[in-house]
Parts: C-alpha cells; sequence; structure tokens
C-alpha cells in the first residue's frame, strides 16, 4: 500500500491541473461545465440505451437527441420572434425616439439610470431581439464553437466520464474516499434539482405573466409572456430583462399605468418572488440548505461567472456545506469535541 503522502501528492497534482485547465480555459469552459452536468444527469439515460448497442453509439445518440431537442427549440425560438419583429422594432423605435428627446430625463421618473446606460441596454437588446440575423451572422464562428465544444464534452463524458471518475478516485486517499462518494451523490442530485427548477420556473413564468400582459392592454399577449419565459429559461437574462423593457417601452408611450402594472405585477411578482423566494426554497429544501444561502448561492454564481455560474453557483455552496456537515458529524461519532455547530 503507498503512503498517505504519495496518494495525497498525486491527488493535489490531479486537482492544480484541473484548476489549470480552468483557468487557461475560461472562455469555453462554460459549455464544459454545462456538458459536464447534462452529461451527469444523462448517464442513467445512456446505460439503459448501452444495453441493447455499443456504449460509444449509445453516447452518441444520446448526445444527438441532446442537440436536436436544442435546434428545434431554437428554431422555434427565432420563428416566434421572426413573426413578431414588427412589434419588437415598434417598441425599441419608440424607446429610441423617447430616449434621443433632449428633454428626456429618466430621473424625471425615479428611475436611478443614466440616459446613456439606458441607450447601452437598448443596443444591446436591439442587436439581440431585433437585428438577431446581424448578431448571429457576425458571431457564427464562435456560436459555433462552442456548440462544437458544448457537445464534444457531453458525447465524451457520456462515454467515458465513470471510466475517467473511477481512474481519478484510485488516486484519492483512503481518508477522503467517503467524503468523494458522498459528494459525488449530492452534485447529482443537485444538478437535477438545478435543471428541473429552472425549466419549471420558466414554464411557470409562461403562465403567471399572462394576466399581467393581459392588463397592460398592448395586445400580443403571447409573444409577450413567451418573451419573459424565454429570458427567465436563459440564467444570464432573466425575466426582470423582459420587463424592463417592457416598463421602459411603456415609459415612453407616457402610460404612467402600464408602468405600475409592470413594475407591481410584473417585475416583483413574477419576476423577484420566483428568483429570491421559489428557486432558493425548491434547491434549498432538496438538498436541507437554507433558501437565504441558495439565493446567495445562485445569483453570485451568475453574477461572477455567467453562464457556467448557474450551475457553479448553488453547486460549490452544497458541496461546502455538504463537506462541513461530513467534518461535524465524523467528529461526532468519533466523539471528538467541536466548538462548531452544525449549519
Amino acid at each position: 500500500m503507498k503512503p498517505l503522502h504519495a496518494d495525497l501528492f498525486v491527488f493535489i497534482f490531479f486537482v492544480a491541473l484541473i484548476l489549470a485547465g480552468f483557468i487557461v480555459f475560461w472562455s469555453i469552459m462554460d459549455m464544459v461545465l454545462l456538458g459536464a452536468s447534462l452529461a451527469a444527469i444523462l448517464i442513467p439515460v445512456h446505460h439503459r440505451i448501452s444495453r441493447y448497442t455499443l456504449p460509444e453509439i449509445s453516447a452518441a445518440v444520446v448526445t444527438f437527441a441532446v442537440l436536436f431537442a436544442t435546434a428545434i427549440i431554437a428554431g422555434i425560438t427565432l420563428l416566434i420572434v421572426s413573426s413578431n419583429v414588427n412589434v419588437l422594432t415598434d417598441m425599441f423605435g419608440t424607446v429610441g425616439t423617447w430616449l434621443n428627446d433632449p428633454a428626456t430625463n429618466p430621473l424625471d421618473y425615479g428611475i436611478p439610470i443614466s440616459k446613456s446606460n439606458l441607450s447601452s441596454f437598448l443596443a444591446e437588446g436591439t442587436a439581440l431581439f431585433v437585428d438577431y440575423q446581424k448578431t448571429l451572422i457576425s458571431n457564427l464562428y464562435l456560436i459555433l464553437f462552442k456548440m462544437l465544444v458544448l457537445f464534444v464534452s457531453l458525447f465524451s463524458l457520456i462515454r467515458w466520464g465513470e471510466e475517467l471518475k473511477m481512474k481519478f478516485t484510485r488516486h484519492v486517499p483512503d481518508v477522503l474516499t467517503g467524503y468523494i462518494r458522498k459528494l459525488s451523490e449530492v452534485t447529482l442530485d443537485t444538478l437535477y434539482v438545478i435543471y428541473y427548477v429552472q425549466i419549471a420556473i420558466a414554464v411557470l413564468t409562461f403562465f403567471i405573466a399572462l394576466p399581467v400582459f393581459y392588463l397592460l392592454g398592448y395586445g400580443n399577449i403571447i409573444f409577450y409572456s413567451f418573451l419573459t419565459a424565454f429570458c427567465e429559461l436563459i440564467p444570464v437574462l432573466g425575466s426582470s430583462v423582459a420587463f424592463f423593457l417592457v416598463g421602459t417601452y411603456a415609459l415612453a408611450l407616457g402610460d404612467t399605468r402600464g408602468v405600475f402594472i409592470i413594475f407591481f405585477l410584473g417585475y416583483i411578482i413574477v419576476s423577484c418572488v420566483p428568483e429570491i423566494y421559489a428557486r432558493p426554497v425548491l434547491v434549498g429544501r432538496r438538498v436541507k440548505i437554507h433558501p437565504v444561502i441558495m439565493f446567495i448561492g445562485i445569483i453570485s454564481g451568475i453574477l461572477t461567472m455567467g453562464l457556467a455560474g448557474f450551475v457553479l453557483g448553488p453547486l460549490i455552496i452544497v458541496l461546502i456545506i455538504t463537506s462541513y456537515r461530513m467534518y461535524v458529524q465524523e467528529r461526532k461519532e468519533r466523539g471528538e469535541p467541536s466548538s462548531l455547530s452544525q449549519t
């Protein structure tokens, strides 16, 4: 049997290499992490299919199924946006005209954002929702490369992920084996609930946004609700982006009633309540962590790491607290005193 210090050296060396890889390839690491998280929850499907065919074919089938589903969702989204591009063009045009008026001062309406910041937001929104074709073409190579990284990562980790895990755990010191096994189970459970809650809240957002846009009275109720749900589905956007856009449009029209509807019913109830209460509670309840801690992990992850932080933020919080609980429990079982109390 190898000395403990030799096992620790190999383990630390592997961890250092992984961290170095994260730093060097950070620009594409969001796609790698997304592929890894999807692979973790799709491996059971791979196991079922691989009973009837080769593992390589099974991994390819699962990967192409995800690719097909992604293409369908993207196609439907582009179709809906292109069918309502006149609505978006009118909205952004009205807001642009309002901002270009020298007499316009957002601070007069109590909006703590300068005109230049609103203009910048308007330009980004126009590029994303109105001039999406130009945006896609200008970023086509980057998008295709990131998609390639995503699906290569997904296929590779579905096919060889468990083998890599076994090889890695061979170098883990015996004292850490129990921790690694427990943390692996918690990681998988957390990933399931993160994706489940994300999709569930996006669907919920669509339905509870319908009465808000009905009361607003601008028509296109289904489209506005879809736009809100789409923004909610994308972690780095969130439904608040859609409500901020429509609220600014109402402000440009001089519709004070519409602004109040968007702020109190749209932003606070439809956007903030799910993000501040529903998501942290649903995720935290599954992993037995206080919703406030989960909220900090979710928001901090997105703010600091973007798309990757959507998964990494809450996952890191869960792993830290779970590790601490395991440490406290182990000390209790050994009868060692501890001045720390369990979280």
